[in-house]
């Protein structure tokens, strides 16, 4: 096994040389000769003279090595009762014909394909039909709002929207068709088709032009081959869930891609070809792209395609019926998840009736993981927990404990060390380096691994303005934190969520971690409000855990205690808001930025990835209540 140490000072001294290496896992069509240059807009690109294609190393590779019969897919959807499985060859089979029906309908390399549908097989097919043709497609979340859905439609100007006619969440049915039929209402540029893929718990209507059959299509086409396409060539384009503003397409290389795809799954993730790894997340957020589809498939795992929530479905066990029942060997998923999951199970009594025996680690990331949190999940698994860190806009993590390079102990708040390839520092604002244990913005000195993103679509110069303005020769992260003595990167979230109280700046992450300690506290999110004598003042809102009783008076008394202890009596943290739920993101983001804009009665657009609406009014009332902030004052 490799240390990781050697591994990751090769990786920023001699680069293009260990880039090299790491690219000879991928089967080229033309093997790369240029292994670093630059692209026409001056930014570093990977790999730019080879060929390849990301369909062919998903499957057509893995069936010439003698992997057709064995499983590359399953799909389990508690919400419809259903299940199916495909092995490489049935899936192979599956994504050429449909590759066949874009053909049919002129669908080919460089015309943009929009992809709204929910977690069933076919939102995988379309993806790598796309791949296969070399059409760029862009997922949309399904069951995402007309008008954000009609932005998106005319920052990437499709040919065709694939889609379902409806997602299943819980026992509610959400209509798809309505909602692209509103967005191209809304939207200035027109399509030429509309698949729909009809689904028997809510037929849609087709009456418009460009409205076509997905099954009717597929009866008559015929399997079509994948395309040699130039490595810089765009995989796709994933929209960022920002709470305001128009999103930004971030793109994704085909070369870059793989090779950094296939590099985490055996040194990062530690899985080999065979195994079963399971993302429990969505093909609309990077996580999915990455880690159900791409990352397993280009490996020669077993991935698993879950539709269904961690509770309620039918119960806060059906994680672990999943891991027991497909005997997978990692586990990867959102924080969030595994909070609701405590919430009503807090003994973590249902585990018992399952096998996890197979389960050799557990990932998890897209959030901050409280230290309580954590250690639950290291008790009642008894299996290394790995929280770590990345972005849509990476691809794939820039610092994790890499399972497959010598691992090193995990530290309870930290997302480890860097991978190899990631130049993470933390500097001031004026750019300068900080020492070990001082917070700062975290930033990764270019250039940036393969994978990354290379740009923004349509808009390099947002690309520009976004990333690598503010630090020059560094890529900007957005986040805050600090690097300890032993090497190890805490996120303490985003930049923006550090609140200066009279004087003092402080992070409501680290705050956060001390209110989720205590025993009764399901769920927390620390935000700063305005106040007139310092500023800003941090409140907590506060889920309690299902069962526990707990006057509301003594727990305030006894958070205010703790965090005066562990951070200081600086902070000025001296009230609490009990909320039912907290308003997050469907990919379990809290939208602190969005509270603090209702408790200091400051405009706000509703954001387009909010899990429920209703939440905001819920959040602004209980304020109201507790007379917290301006707009308790107000009333």
């Amino acid at each position: 096994m490799t240390d990781y140490k050697t591994a990751f000072r090769r990786s920023l001294v001699h680069p293009e040389e260990f880039w090299a290496e790491q690219a000879t896992s991928v089967a080229w069509y033309k093997s790369p000769g240029s292994i670093l240059g630059k692209d026409t807009n001056g930014n570093d690109a990977w790999f730019s003279d080879g060929e390849l294609n990301s369909s062919y190393l998903a499957l057509d590779y893995h069936i010439e090595q003698g992997r057709g019969d064995q499983t590359a897919l399953i799909y389990d959807s508690p919400v419809t009762n259903s299940t199916a499985s495909y092995t490489y060859s049935e899936l192979r089979g599956e994504v050429a014909t449909f590759a066949g029906v874009l053909a049919s309908l002129s669908i080919s390399k460089g015309d943009r394909v929009i992809i709204y549908m929910p977690m069933i097989p076919q939102a995988v097919i379309a993806m790598l039909a796309c791949a296969r043709l070399g059409a760029i497609h862009s997922v949309v979340f399904g069951g995402f709002a007309a008008k954000e859905l009609a932005t998106r439609i005319d920052d990437a100007t499709p040919k065709a929207i694939l889609c379902a006619s409806c997602g299943v969440e819980f026992s509610n049915v959400i209509a798809y068709k309505p909602l692209i039929d509103e967005a191209l209402q809304i939207s200035e540029h027109k399509i030429d088709h509309c698949l729909v893929y009809q689904r028997p718990e809510s037929v849609a209507e087709m009456a418009n032009p460009w409205d076509r059959d997905w099954d009717s299509l597929l009866a008559v086409a015929a399997p079509v081959d994948p395309v040699s396409l130039p490595s810089s060539h765009p995989l796709y384009i994933l929209y960022t869930s920002g709470t305001t503003g128009k999103p930004k397409g971030v793109v994704r290389d085909n070369g870059g891609h793989a090779v950094a795809l296939t590099y985490s799954m055996k040194n990062l993730y530690n899985v080999a070809a065979g195994e079963v790894f399971w993302a429990a997340s969505d093909v609309g957020w990077v996580v999915g792209h990455s880690y159900i589809v791409y990352g397993p498939l280009f490996a020669g795992c077993t991935t698993i395609l879950f539709e269904g929530k961690p509770v309620r479905t039918p119960d806060a066990g059906t994680f672990w019926r999943i891991l027991s029942d497909y005997k997978v060997n990692v586990f990867f998923t959102a924080p969030t998840a595994f909070r609701a999951i405590r919430k009503e199970d807090p003994e973590a009594s249902l585990l018992s009736k399952y096998d996890l025996s197979h389960l050799r680690s557990l990932f998890v990331a897209g959030e901050r993981t409280d230290p309580s949190t954590y250690e639950w999940l290291r008790e009642i698994l008894g299996v290394p927990v790995i929280d770590h860190w990345w972005q849509t806009e990476t691809g794939w993590p820039v610092a994790c404990i890499p399972m497959g390079l010598e691992p090193a102990e995990a530290k309870a708040g930290s997302v480890a060390m860097p991978v190899p390839g990631f130049d993470v520092q933390v500097v001031s604002e004026s750019c300068e380096p900080l020492n070990a244990d001082e917070e700062g913005a975290v930033v990764i000195k270019l250039p940036l691994p393969p994978g990354c993103l290379p740009t923004v679509w349509g808009d390099h110069q947002r690309y520009v303005e976004s990333y690598l303005s503010e630090y020059p020769g560094y890529y900007h992260t957005g986040d805050g934190g600090y690097i300890d003595s032993d090497g190890y990167l805490y996120i303490m979230g985003r930049t923006d969520d550090v609140i200066n109280v009279a004087g003092h700046r402080l992070s409501t992450g680290q705050m956060e971690e001390v209110v989720a300690a205590h025993p009764a506290v399901a769920e927390c999110a620390v935000v700063g409000i305005e106040d007139k004598d310092k500023g800003q003042v941090p409140v907590g809102m506060v889920v309690i855990k299902d069962g526990v009783n707990i006057e509301l008076g003594r727990l305030e008394d006894e958070l205010v205690a703790m965090v005066r202890k562990d951070v200081g009596a600086f902070a000025s943290f001296k009230r609490i808001v009990r909320v039912l739920r907290l308003p997050k993101t469907r990919s379990g983001k809290i939208l602190r930025q969005v509270i603090r804009k209702i408790v200091d009665t400051k405009p706000y657009e509703m954001p387009a990835t909010i899990d429920d609406p209703a939440i905001l009014e819920e959040i602004a009332d209980a304020f109201k209540q507790n007379g917290i902030g301006y707009i308790a004052q107000q009333h």
